[in-house]
């Protein structure tokens, strides 16, 4: 099956709205004089950016301003380029505002969230049939994608090597709280054509998910070429090889534009806490009829959430998961507070260092 096939007709990117480009874009761009160019974010390599422009794609780095604001620009920014190709140079030289952003905590002790996609439409959650079927990483990625600001779609990958691919689904449903869940096949084709609504010229997704679900698989059924590399399946565990190395931003025949990510192996929560009440919405509304508002769900008399999981009407497994990732919450928070102090402290101290060596700071 080829893009065409999945209701995709090729298309060329002739606008800035191709890209995704919006008024709200054209409203914060209209100041720059005539040399700076508007673009896209495609890829990131280290120190240089690949940029989409109307003029073609400018591979670049950043102004020194940006640099020493700490402002990197992530995969799907539109930004501003200072483009003076008679004299071979350019630069990124400001980010627009974005409409949405798509963040990670920061893995290990870093304390500092990192945006992995920015101005997203949609966020595909692909998981697979087999080991990587689990409703607790679903939950997981859920609530990223609801702080994101975008649309999250669950899409389960590999139906072909299920006996029952309805079963796949229903086993996800408890946990969707409504989000839409498709079951499909990226190397047979079987059921690409249930995700053709999501892909709308000029919309972006993101494809997140763990290694080796199928995520480059997918791309390439999309795009209808390997652009992405894939590896066979491990027969002991049914997963792909890891492929993706770089987060990359694609244009599909169909116009819709696709971000490629690599697999999160260390997921933290981050800023997710303004997803958590829309991926748990059951224990949000049973938490109103707790005899304390600040109940937490654990020992606390007269806890309604408690009360309903003795009655089978939610899951032990999820309400531990909601502690869990209420706790990493918790946990991120208080480490970026941390770095706040610490990094305020070395500015003071770089201060006084100063102030010594100019002898401002002393006496007379």
């Amino acid at each position: 099956m080829t893009p065409e096939d999945s209701g995709c007709a090729p298309a060329h990117p002739s606008t800035l709205e191709q890209f995704g480009w919006t008024e709200e874009h054209t409203k914060a761009f209209r100041n720059y004089p005539e040399q700076y160019l508007p673009g896209r974010i495609s890829c990131r390599q280290k120190t240089v950016w690949d940029v989409l422009t109307l003029k073609g794609t400018v591979t670049t780095g950043i102004s020194g301003a940006l640099k020493k604001l700490g402002r990197f620009p992530a995969v799907g920014d539109f930004v501003v380029l200072l483009h003076q190709p008679e004299s071979g140079s350019s630069a990124i030289v400001d980010i627009l505002p974005r409409r949405t952003q798509f963040t990670r905590g920061a893995a290990g002790r870093d304390s500092t969230d990192q945006v992995i996609a920015a101005n997203v439409d949609t966020v595909f959650i692909v998981t697979a049939a087999g080991q990587d079927l689990n409703a607790r990483r679903v939950e997981r990625y859920l609530a990223i994608a609801h702080a994101s600001g975008a649309r999250p779609v669950i899409i389960i990958n590999k139906a072909d090597l299920a006996d029952d691919a309805q079963a796949l689904a229903d086993a996800i449903l408890p946990v969707a709280a409504g989000v839409p869940i498709i079951t499909l096949s990226a190397k047979s084709g079987e059921g690409m054509r249930e995700i053709d609504p999501y892909l709308t010229p000029g919309s972006t997704i993101v494809l997140i998910g763990s290694s080796g679900v199928g995520k480059s698989t997918l791309m390439n059924r999309l795009l209808g070429n390997n652009v992405q590399d894939t590896f066979a399946t491990r027969e002991d565990d049914d997963h792909g090889r890891h492929t993706t190395t770089v987060r990359q931003l694609f244009v599909l025949p169909c116009g819709a534009l696709m971000i490629d990510n690599p697999g999160l192996r260390e997921v933290g929560m981050g800023t997710a806490s303004g997803g958590m009440d829309e991926t748990f919405p059951d224990i949000l509304e049973l938490a109103e009829g707790c005899r304390f508002s600040d109940c937490r769900h654990e020992n606390e008399p007269g806890c309604a959430v408690k009360a309903a999981v003795e009655r089978g009407e939610i899951a032990v497994a999820r309400l531990e998961n909601y502690h869990r990732l209420m706790r990493e919450i918790a946990f991120e928070q208080d480490k970026k507070e941390i770095g706040l102090v610490r990094t305020e402290r070395k500015r003071w101290k770089e201060i006084g260092k100063l102030q010594k060596e100019t002898g401002k700071g002393r006496r007379p």
